[in-house]
């Protein structure tokens, strides 16, 4: 089947591109410090990789983030905790291209270099909260994210206008490349905006480390393989 590459220009005129036919299908990548993962991880990985048909998700932890200061576990562990994390899990693979890097990590690079493994026939769909696809114009190069992936915005309660939040230059990128159904995203390589609701587990990173720190246990807000390995390894004490 063949698909449409939507193109918006500056001026904001949108052109259409034809793509060869698809023959694999879509991929998902979440990308994230996972500093450490935890089960709000996991589950919007599982519920979008659901919603969205896709058989594999690449769970993609952050190397060095460039506007965020760098995550408190190193590279070794915060890999060793999503390997631990994902076990058991078909869908799931670890995607370890940026914690190979040593400078800062910036998407538009980490996509282009997926795309340059993947070659032409693997769609790529990258799976962002709605508060994150709202900032994607501080994203270096943001436009030219659209070039290399589609995106899966997770929709959790409460956001539901979220859409009348978007800055105008996203908003023009956004509303042709809109899409329902997740069909267009093995029909095309990259380009179409999808969304989603997800299920909200009040869980964050930020709350596992200050408990571990105080002394308190975050058993059940994380996989029991990834808290033994936190603690076997002193981690955020």
């Amino acid at each position: 089947m063949t698909g449409d590459y939507i193109q918006v220009t500056k001026t904001g005129a949108t052109s259409v591109k034809r793509l060869a036919s698809r023959s694999n299908q879509p991929i998902g990548l979440l990308g994230g410090t996972f500093d450490p993962i935890h089960h709000g991880h996991l589950r919007l990985a599982e519920e979008m990789g659901a919603a969205l048909g896709l058989d594999e998700v690449r769970i993609m932890p952050t190397g060095v983030p460039p506007h965020r200061p760098r995550p408190i576990a190193g590279a070794s562990q915060r890999r060793a905790m999503v390997e631990l994390a994902i076990t058991g899990n078909p869908r799931f693979r670890i995607e370890a291209i940026e914690l190979e890097k040593t400078g800062p990590c910036y998407m538009v690079d980490t996509l282009a270099a997926l795309r340059a493994e993947l070659g032409d026939d693997t769609p790529i769909v990258l799976v962002v909260g709605a508060d994150a696809f709202t900032g994607l114009t501080r994203w270096h190069d943001w436009q030219h994210l659209f070039d290399l992936c589609h995106f899966a915005v997770a929709l959790r309660p409460g956001y539901a206008n979220w859409e009348r939040t978007l800055p105008p230059p996203l908003e023009r990128e956004y509303r042709p490349r809109r899409r329902d159904q997740a069909q267009a995203m093995s029909e095309s390589l990259a380009g179409y905006v999808i969304t989603r609701p997800v299920t909200q587990l009040d869980i964050s990173a930020t709350r596992i480390r200050a408990d571990i720190a105080a002394g308190r246990n975050p058993r059940y807000l994380l996989p029991d393989p990834v808290l033994e390995h936190i603690y076997q390894h002193q981690l955020y004490l």
